[in-house]
């Protein structure tokens, strides 16, 4: 009788089966789960749509989008069409099975189980090659687009004769194309190999041949397929010498061929060349002579081949023939190397003149004339200033400015300005509500002279622009900032959730509502449904703060705004604000870049555009991209207020631009289409004046010899103002060069010797847009060997006595000092420095400015302002201590009376130094009262006192001395 119980297959199998109904669950589940992870991914997909539509640059999305699914489609099928069709053809060339061998009878049991699966295990796996190999290729979308789009340089390659552009557009692809043939090649001879051997074409145990005539044939195809493409890319590496990067003596970015590339690997390329053809074509031959003999032989002599020629004969050629004679072997390419380089990266004009750089007074007013005229020193240092700006226009906790302010010209004067953006960490009460619906906005640009101080507060930068709302010299313009540098969170406008404008100094809110044309409405349930799974928010899905009007901003900074609807360029770490047309515009410099420009070495941009402002205050540019050619190409606008990107073309002839403007046509705006208001805030950007400094340090030499020698290398010198070992950031500055009848809006950095502090060249690039000379590098080659660099001018200071008392008493009273940008102006044969000192005292949070130093020539100034500085170094009776005060600023003496003997100097330096205490207690009693009026006072008293104290020393040492 059956077993009806309880047996293994009774009853307690059909308990175990779950029920129609839960079937139907778990299925609605599964159908669910598949749903919501559709909708995730197309969430992704329609919030970008939504986005590059709002700003208009739907082009750019459909054009990256189109391309990248046509490489994934081609690829992918041309991947999964290979492989299959080999893994196919392998099946069909199986031998009949006869008599099985113990190894083919342990493999029949893997036949057997994938026989009823074949078809679907054929599909799998071409599809899973397919989509791994058409997700590579979608990341060549830039490449491809440059090499379909490629426009001529017009330049041709010193070696090969061939235009620029088939290295810096063409090998790319043709690389990329290589790559992937031998990945499927070698995918396809895996599989084959594997299906040969699953169905008995290959034999590894079993007695007998080891491959029967069809395996044999059908893989010497593959091989041969395989060295054809190996003698491709001989060939290519021909082309890729020129663009090959090395170490050789001065620097570690050289790039192109040396004299055993030339005369060496290029004509081993070749002969390699030709074997793979041979080795390639006795492969072939297997499909008649179905032997592995004559391929053997023949890919055993490429190999050996590569071994000898390929890497032996090259180290014979560059031991026995190049080391001996190095410099006059290798001159030739140094030359090709140098005029390369300097072409790519726009320095091919720029040819030192010799400047003396040893400063002497020799005419005192006339030279202080010169120096008045000189420049307009910038004693507002936009790297210190940004605290005093926070603390006198911050105006509300949830206000903030950048780190580093940004250099403009206003009204014909070096301005220094910042915007007053939204810091939401300063929001006493944070919720969803206020993070995004509240607080949306930051509240107009504050500006001061770069010039001068106030006379309000001592020390404090003369306000141009300021309030809340500003008021001053930039007239009437919409101040609300939706888009800046800081703002990087997302806002809600424009619905029934009103937005705070700004709080009125008396009390009271004032309240807004957007009305820009940016952002993405969230009125349609769909976008909300997007936006909540794009941004993993479900709150934006049924806030009743959203309703009719509502608009979503994100994507808020200028720079990934660019970043977004021009991928292809490279942007300045830099965006700085400018106040055009009633609107404040962000100015964005990008850059075109290659890495396949031929003979022109290197440069990794993170690198070189470093100093001592990027670690906390500035952006580095690109990072790791290295890139031998760079033109600043385009000029970029985002607006403050509703966030509309516009592209300008500003490099007419870059061919690298050329290129994108076809790839993506309508995208970029002629360059005479800019506004002349706009014009006249552009300058010439830090990040590629970096790169150009860092090559001319050592490509200013133009001559091989020397340049082999490396004896006139050069260096970027260290911050002298900063304790650690950066390179000093360039200088804005408007100032008068040798030759130039009026000041120009400047770029200006100086070199020292490598491995030297001295004075070896100064750097000036003419950075106003407007200037008919605009881009114009001039490079000063100082001849004389004892000219103090940057560093050693610090050091000079920081030795000079009033200056190292000042310091003293100072940090005495627990206060701080900062010293501001020191910086460099040619005057009269020499070199005058100019550089402001910062205080700032116990209990305060922003620094003032408390004196100013100058240098010129062995003569040191320092005085409270800039002309009782230049007074002291150019004025009348100016000793070479520097210490004698400027005209209306005599030291202060005891009232005396004209019947009494002066007082002796003994007498007179216990005044003095009763006096300088007294300052000094007045100035800690004004500093722990915030009255910095007079705390600025006390220290000019102090000073005086001091100075005083010095005379009478050196009267009583004169007394003493006479007396004996």
């Amino acid at each position: 009788m059956p077993d009806r119980g309880g047996g293994p297959t009774g009853p307690r199998m059909r308990v175990g089966r779950p029920s129609r109904r839960v079937r139907t669950l778990l299925m609605t589940l599964g159908v669910l789960a598949v749903l919501a992870m559709a909708f995730v991914m197309f969430a992704g997909f329609w919030t970008d749509w939504l986005w590059y539509r709002s700003v208009e640059y739907s082009s750019v999305f459909t054009k990256t989008l189109w391309t990248k699914v046509g490489l994934f489609a081609v690829f992918g099928l041309l991947m999964a069409g290979v492989v299959g069709l080999n893994i196919w053809l392998a099946h069909r060339l199986r031998p009949p099975l006869s008599a099985m061998s113990l190894e083919q009878q342990s493999l029949d049991r893997y036949r057997m189980g994938i026989a009823p699966y074949k078809k679907w295990v054929l599909l799998a796996i071409t599809a899973l090659v397919g989509l791994i190999a058409g997700a590579s290729a979608t990341s060549q979308w830039r490449t491809w687009l440059m090499w379909v789009n490629g426009e001529s340089f017009g330049q041709k390659d010193p070696q090969f004769g061939m235009d620029v552009a088939f290295f810096a557009f063409d090998l790319p692809w043709y690389r990329f194309l290589l790559g992937f043939g031998f990945a499927a090649v070698v995918l396809s001879l895996i599989a084959a190999a594997v299906t040969h051997y699953l169905y008995g074409g290959l034999r590894i145990t079993s007695p007998g041949a080891r491959a029967t005539g069809a395996a044999t044939g059908h893989l010497s195809v593959l091989l041969g397929i395989f060295v054809a493409l190996k003698a491709v890319a001989y060939w290519l590496d021909r082309y890729g010498l020129a663009v090959k990067s090395s170490d050789f003596k001065a620097t570690s970015n050289w790039t192109g061929l040396r004299y055993v590339d030339a005369n060496a690997y290029l004509p081993a390329k070749t002969i390699l060349f030709c074997i793979a053809i041979i080795c390639a074509v006795l492969f072939f031959a297997t499909l008649w002579r179905r032997t592995w003999q004559l391929p053997v032989i023949g890919f055993g002599l490429m190999v050996l081949s590569a071994i000898l020629i390929g890497g032996l004969y090259p180290a014979i050629v560059q031991k026995f023939q190049v080391q001996p004679n190095e410099q006059a072997k290798e001159a030739e390419y140094i030359r090709k190397n140098i005029d390369a380089t300097r072409e790519a990266y726009g320095i091919t004009d720029v040819k030192p003149t010799d400047y003396t750089g040893r400063g002497e007074i020799t005419d005192s007013k006339k030279q202080r004339e010169q120096a008045d005229s000189a420049a307009s020193y910038r004693i507002n240092d936009p790297n210190i200033v940004s605290p005093t700006f926070q603390q006198l226009e911050q105006e509300r906790k949830y206000y903030q400015f950048p780190a580093t302010l940004d250099v403009d010209r206003y009204n014909g004067q070096d301005t220094v300005i910042g915007l007053r953006e939204l810091n939401l960490q300063g929001v006493d009460k944070r919720n969803w509500i206020n993070d995004h619906f509240t607080y949306t906005h930051g509240y107009g640009a504050v500006a001061a002279k770069g010039t001068s101080t106030a006379k309000g507060i001592t020390g404090a930068p003369e306000f141009t622009e300021s309030g809340i709302p500003s008021k001053g010299s930039l007239g009437e313009y919409e101040q609300r900032i939706y888009y800046g540098e800081k703002t990087t969170q997302y806002s809600i406008v424009g619905g029934p959730q009103k937005e705070l404008d700004y709080e009125k100094d008396g009390g009271g809110q004032v309240t807004t509502s957007y009305k820009g044309k940016g952002g993405i409405d969230l009125s349609n349930p769909l976008n909300r449904a997007a936006y909540s799974v794009a941004f993993n928010e479900p709150q934006i899905l049924y806030s009743g703060a959203i309703g009719e009007g509502s608009k979503i901003l994100y994507n808020r900074t200028p720079k990934e705004r660019v970043e977004a609807v021009a991928p292809w360029l490279t942007i300045d770490g830099d965006a700085y604000p400018a106040v055009v047309g009633k609107r404040i515009q962000w100015v964005v410099d990008a850059y075109t870049t290659t890495n396949g420009y031929p003979y022109a070495s290197r440069t990794t941009l993170g690198d070189t555009t470093a100093d001592s402002l990027t670690d906390r205050q500035r952006a580095v540019v690109a990072q790791q991209n290295q890139v031998n050619y760079i033109r600043n190409s385009v000029k970029a606008t985002v607006d403050a207020y509703d966030g509309t990107v516009t592209l300008y073309e500003w490099d007419e002839k870059d061919p690298v631009l050329k290129t994108w403007k076809k790839a993506f046509p309508g995208t970029v705006k002629a360059k005479g289409e800019i506004p002349a208001e706009l014009k006249a805030h552009l300058r010439y950007p830090q990040d590629i004046f970096k790169v150009q400094r860092e090559l001319l340090s050592l490509y200013h030499v133009t001559e091989p010899a020397p340049f082999y020698n490396a004896s006139d290398a050069w260096q970027v010198p260290n911050d002298p103002t900063k304790s650690d070992s950066n390179a000093v950031p360039p200088y804005y500055l408007s100032m008068k060069l040798p030759g130039q009848t009026a000041q120009q809006f400047s770029l200006t950095t100086t070199f020292t010797p490598s491995g030297r502090p001295n004075l070896r060249a100064f750097m000036a690039v003419d950075a106003d847009a407007n200037s008919k000379d605009y881009g114009k590098i001039r490079l000063m080659r100082v001849t004389d060997d004892k000219v103090d660099g940057p560093e050693q001018i610090q050091s000079r200071l920081n030795r000079h006595d009033p200056i190292a008392n000042f310091v003293r008493d100072l940090k005495g009273a627990d206060s701080t000092i900062k010293y501001g940008n020191l910086l460099t102006v040619p005057l009269d044969s020499g070199f005058l420095y100019v550089e402001p000192i910062y205080a700032q005292g116990r209990g305060s949070e922003y620094p003032l400015l408390s004196k100013v130093a100058v240098v010129y020539g062995q003569k040191i100034g320092f005085a409270n302002d800039l002309g009782g500085a230049l007074s002291q170094v150019f004025g009348e009776g100016t000793g070479e201590d520097g210490t004698t005060p400027p005209p209306g600023e005599e030291p202060d003496t005891p009232p005396t009376d004209p019947d009494q003997p002066p007082a002796s100097g003994d007498q007179a330096l216990k005044d003095a130094i009763a006096d300088a205490q007294k300052a000094y207690a007045d100035g800690d009693a004004a500093m722990k009262k915030g009255d910095w009026t007079a705390y600025g006072k006390a220290q000019e008293d102090l000073q005086k006192a001091l100075q005083r104290a010095a005379d009478a020393e050196a009267r009583l040492q004169e007394e003493q001395s006479g007396s004996d």
